[in-house]
């Protein structure tokens, strides 16, 4: 079996584009070791517990672009289709289990978002308008993701999207669950702490 390198080059990229924690930087500049404060995690949210809103929204734009550029790069070398699929998918699981933390990352949303954006920017402002309406009227992050993640996919199949890109979104959602299975779990138990409020002690 022959192997294609240079799409192997092209998700290599992607993935390690994927891997740069700006969590992890913006929080070092701070004297923060975001890993151990608040859940841990290196997303925005946890930046915002910890750190306050100005940092989480540096995160979250640059956790948004660096997903973005590795679909563009990609694009502009003309990779379009499954592979193009392929590269978002990357670049998220490159932000979920980056090899810069020894495969210990963030939960994918807003790199998701970025790939989107790219991918198609009709299906990723509709998704992501619904899934802010679901964190101002619950104030959960994780309801308003994981809404946001199903809201992508059926509006693509509403649209009438191709099957590589249905594919890619279903992919992308599917992780975007598997990080937020703890979350899930406090949902259901109502444990689940609102956007802005404080770490419970054991939570």
């Amino acid at each position: 079996m022959r192997i294609d390198w240079v799409s192997v080059a092209v998700l290599l990229l992607a993935y390690l584009f994927g891997s740069v924690p700006g969590g992890v930087i913006v929080a070092r500049v701070y004297r923060v070791d975001l890993r151990k404060v608040g859940s841990g995690n290196i997303g925005a949210t946890n930046v915002q517990r910890a750190l306050g809103w100005g940092p989480a929204i540096v995160v979250a734009l640059f956790d948004v672009f660096k997903g973005g550029i590795a679909v563009w790069i990609a694009r502009a070398l003309g990779v379009e289709g499954w592979l193009l699929g392929e590269v978002a998918v990357a670049a998220v699981l490159g932000h979920n289990f980056p090899v810069t933390l020894r495969f210990s990352g963030g939960k994918g949303v807003a790199t998701s978002l970025g790939t989107l954006l790219f991918l198609d920017p009709e299906v990723a402002l509709y998704a992501a308008a619904i899934g802010l309406v679901v964190v101002a009227l619950t104030r959960f992050v994780s309801a308003g993701s994981l809404t946001g993640a199903v809201a992508a996919v059926l509006l693509a199949v509403a649209l009438g999207r191709p099957e590589w890109e249905l594919v890619t979104l279903a992919l992308m959602a599917a992780m975007i669950f598997f990080t937020h299975r703890q979350n899930l779990v406090r949902l259901w138990r109502g444990e689940e702490r609102r956007l802005g409020r404080p770490k419970r002690p054991g939570g």
